[in-house]
Order: structure tokens, then C-alpha cells, then sequence
């Protein structure tokens, strides 16, 4: 994490924005497991980053939302590996792409039509169903 996160190749996140906090991973115990601090939980203020442009900081804050906390911290906590070197990899890993894909703009739905074609077998589906239908029922003429 040499200079800061590169997210896409107009954002990079500077590395004095980001901070990291170690503590004991959860789980099982067992020979190893109590004794070392390996998870690791990646803080970043949202807010007050200055990677973002005003647009893209409302968009991160708006799609990340339900990741943030009030005080518009984000954090992400790994403890998937025994190292606590690999987790902090694993942790910027994972906030590149959390952001990438919060600041990708959808894609815009170009609606389509129905081909005549399409039209006409649909019709022509539904006058054979509703002839079935018609032959399955009881004559009231009786």
C-alpha cells in the first residue's frame, strides 16, 4: 500500500486517510488462536477523504450507506487468514472494491420492442389455449 489504494485510475485513496486496528479473532479455540491479535479492521472517514470529488463522495456515501456509520466511518473488519499482514491485504482488497463499485454509474436500460413476430405467436398461443379451454368445458345447451 505504497503511496495509497489505486481504485480506478482518476481515485486513489491516500495511505495517511486509512488506518487499521488489530484485535483477537473470534472462533474456536485452540493451540495458536487466543494468543495472537490477527484480525484486522480497516477505518476510513468518508466525509473528510480527499481522494473523492464532491459527486463521487455522495455517490460513495449513498451506496455504501448501510457500511457506514453515522459519523461516516466505514469499516471493514477480515480475520480470514492467520496473518494479520495478509488480513490488512486482504482488508485494502476489499475497500478497493467497495469502491470501485460504488462509483461505477448504471448502465442506462435502452427499452426494446416486441417483434411482430413475437406478437403474433403470443396471439396465436393464446387463441390455442383458450380453445383447449373451451373444448374442456361442460355444453350448457342441454
Amino acid at each position: 500500500m505504497n503511496g495509497g489504494l489505486q481504485v480506478r485510475y482518476d481515485v486513489t485513496i491516500p495511505e495517511h486517510e486509512i488506518w487499521f486496528t488489530a484485535s483477537r479473532s473470534g472462533g474456536p479455540g485452540g493451540q495458536h488462536v487466543n494468543t495472537t491479535s490477527s484480525r484486522v479492521t480497516l477505518h476510513w472517514h468518508v466525509p473528510s477523504t480527499a481522494a473523492l470529488t464532491e459527486e463521487q463522495r455522495s455517490r460513495v456515501l449513498t451506496r455504501l450507506s448501510g457500511r457506514i456509520s453515522a459519523d461516516g466511518l466505514l469499516q471493514l473488519s477480515v480475520d480470514s487468514e492467520r496473518s494479520q499482514h495478509r488480513n490488512r491485504q486482504i482488508a485494502a482488497d476489499r475497500l478497493v472494491e467497495l469502491v470501485r463499485k460504488a462509483l461505477s454509474s448504471p448502465k442506462k436500460r435502452i427499452p426494446t420492442k416486441a417483434s411482430r413476430a413475437s406478437k403474433r405467436r403470443r396471439l396465436e398461443e393464446k387463441r390455442r389455449r383458450g380453445n383447449v379451454k373451451r373444448l374442456r368445458s361442460r355444453d350448457t345447451f342441454d
